[in-house]
């Protein structure tokens, strides 16, 4: 028998929270990881010195060194287009869903995600390489959601970009699609605003159940309703001040709205050297040495381009060229804990990091702050 499905609010699958399986459900204090170590430049807009390159050889080291120091999560940036500017950003790229998978293949205990920009893939395909990966990863595989915010990327796909807000009910019905397909026994039929098909049926089931991890970094109104009513963790991207308030709304929105859990994690740059002066003065270089038409360029595009607030935008490219807007951590091993220590106090649960030189600095995370984190209870 062929079932009718049409979207609604009332056909949100439920979630029992908190989930088990995958490690970046595991209880670390802190929980960690790597993000964006699949793009050129990583989280970094600059044409400072570093080892760092797009090969597949030095991803997949930089993974699996993560992956012996126990961290949660490889998160991969989903690009299609660069920024321009000097050093083009992002523009030479792995592509997520293969990275992902590639990835898998290599590690064993870390959590891998893929980031998907919602309107480039179909739901009958993302759901099917979303199950194939968590095969391969055996049940440690994630989504990260992604709107598709980045205008002239999205044109490469449709030249019709949806309003903001509308973006976000677009994605609530792809995820609804995608999720009826990792659960539904049988052929079925979708009748909804954006999808209509019919016979629909998807094999195998994902390992993870009732679903892989799904992680979003909306952090607008409408992204902060998608994040509480769909997925598992929200990466807020915020001043340390503002942290604490942002995650008691989120979580209270979806235990009071949704019925259900969710935790909050955030992102940034991580600079560790032996002084601070040492770590200052490279962060700095990052700066200096910053791809600045190309910040402008994505200023523009986000719509912070303002002669009103020239020192905010000035401050705005600097964290984009240091750190894609995250939250730096700039010091010795012992004030980065200290950073860590700050963001926990302030409701966050963990943090998916950069490094300028990923597979080089790696190493001296895992040796001089691993430890001290695990001094400070942060981790065990």
């Amino acid at each position: 028998m062929v079932q009718t499905i049409t979207y609604g609010r009332e056909q949100t699958l439920p979630l029992e929270h908190p989930r088990t399986g995958p490690s970046i459900f595991n209880d670390q204090k802190m929980k960690l990881g790597l993000f964006g170590s699949n793009c050129s430049g990583g989280l970094c807009m600059t044409d400072a010195p570093t080892t760092y390159e797009i090969t597949w050889d030095h991803t997949r080291s930089i993974a699996q060194k993560a992956d012996r120091l126990g961290m949660e999560a490889m998160v991969p940036v989903a690009r299609w287009k660069g920024f321009g500017g000097n050093v083009n950003f992002n523009g030479t790229n792995f592509e997520t869903f293969t990275w992902a998978a590639g990835i898998a293949e290599a590690t064993e205990q870390i959590t891998v995600f893929t980031t998907t920009h919602i309107p480039t893939v179909h739901p009958v395909v993302a759901a099917n390489m979303a199950v194939t990966n968590d095969h391969i990863a055996k049940g440690r595989f994630g989504m990260n959601l992604v709107m598709g915010w980045f205008t002239p990327e999205m044109g490469m796909f449709n030249p019709k970009q949806l309003e903001h807000d509308e973006r976000y009910v677009y994605g609530g019905e792809w995820l609804e699609f995608v999720e009826r397909l990792w659960t539904a026994e049988g052929e079925f039929d979708i009748d909804g605003t954006y999808f209509q098909a019919q016979n629909l049926e998807s094999e195998p089931k994902p390992v993870q159940n009732p679903r892989p991890v799904l992680i979003n970094a909306g952090n607008s109104k409408s992204g902060t309703d998608f994040s509480a009513k769909y997925v598992d963790i929200n990466f807020a991207s915020l001043d340390m001040e503002k942290m604490a308030d942002y995650t008691k709304d989120i979580k209270r929105k979806a235990r009071e709205d949704y019925q259900r859990q969710i935790s909050t994690m955030t992102y940034g740059l991580v600079v560790c050297r032996d002084t601070e002066a040492e770590a200052k003065r490279d962060h700095q270089r990052i700066i200096d040495e910053g791809d600045w038409p190309g910040a402008r360029n994505l200023m523009s595009i986000i719509g912070m381009e303002s002669q009103s607030f020239n020192e905010q935008i000035e401050k705005f490219q600097e964290r984009f060229i240091a750190g894609w807007a995250g939250q730096p951590l700039v010091g010795t091993p012992e004030q980065v804990v200290e950073g860590f220590q700050q963001l926990s106090d302030h409701g966050m649960e963990g943090m998916i990091m950069g490094f300028l030189d990923y597979n080089e600095e790696i190493d001296q995370f895992g040796e001089q702050v691993m430890p001290l984190m695990r001094e400070a209870g942060l981790r065990h």
